[in-house]
């Protein structure tokens, strides 16, 4: 299996070479390249294609926010997590929108960084929970009135709000004492239901449409 290829954008050297250094130990991580600001990153990734990019959300030049929108413009297929110290409202909000989907703050563990990386790029996603429940509140309060659509059943609402906290398949399965296959065909029909194709989507427009909140 090739390893995951890995940008690292951070206006910090320091910060750059040691997630460069933690990285590297991992056999299934590569880090192709490292950018000092959103401009920098923005060019990196069309030089060096990474799978994975971890971005800093404040930065000179450009901030990860429009590097990240500009980025997925060219090139819709990388992933990002956002590893950053600001956990305000109104940064975890953009950063999502924006597409990312991991949002971790830069005093997580290492093995957290190293499962969301990995979930990441299974196309899954992973919101620390003191981010997820700030994301869900600023959520709650958008559009309380909008439609819900199709209603999800009482077993689609559970595994809903297991992926709003970041759950992979596993992890829900355990939870709720069902079957793997099972998981995935629920988290199907919560697609279906609600016009998304990714989780992040669809934790965002449960969220946006009052299906789910605090």
């Amino acid at each position: 299996m090739d390893a995951i290829k890995i940008l690292i954008a951070d206006d910090h050297p320091v910060v750059r070479e040691g997630l460069n250094a933690m990285l590297s130990r991992e056999t299934d991580f590569k880090v192709v390249g490292e950018a000092k600001d959103g401009a920098d990153a923005v060019n990196k990734v069309a030089e060096l294609k990474p799978d994975v990019v971890l971005m800093d959300l404040r930065m000179p030049e450009m901030d990860g926010v429009e590097a990240m929108r500009r980025i997925r413009e060219a090139d819709p297929q990388v992933k990002f997590i956002i590893l950053t110290t600001y956990s305000d409202d109104d940064y975890i909000f953009s950063g999502i929108e924006a597409g990312a989907r991991a949002y971790l703050l830069k005093d997580a563990p290492r093995d957290e960084l190293f499962k969301a990386i990995r979930s990441v790029h299974r196309g899954e996603s992973l919101i620390q929970p003191v981010v997820a429940s700030k994301l869900l509140d600023r959520f709650s309060q958008l559009s309380r009135r909008a439609p819900s659509g199709e209603e999800l059943s009482e077993r689609e609402l559970e595994v809903l709000c297991l992926m709003a906290k970041g759950a992979a398949n596993k992890e829900i399965s355990a939870e709720l004492n069902i079957a793997q296959s099972t998981v995935k065909t629920h988290i199907t029909n919560i697609f279906q239901k609600l016009g998304v194709n990714d989780r992040t989507e669809a934790v965002t427009q449960a969220i946006k449409r009052g299906i789910i909140r605090l």
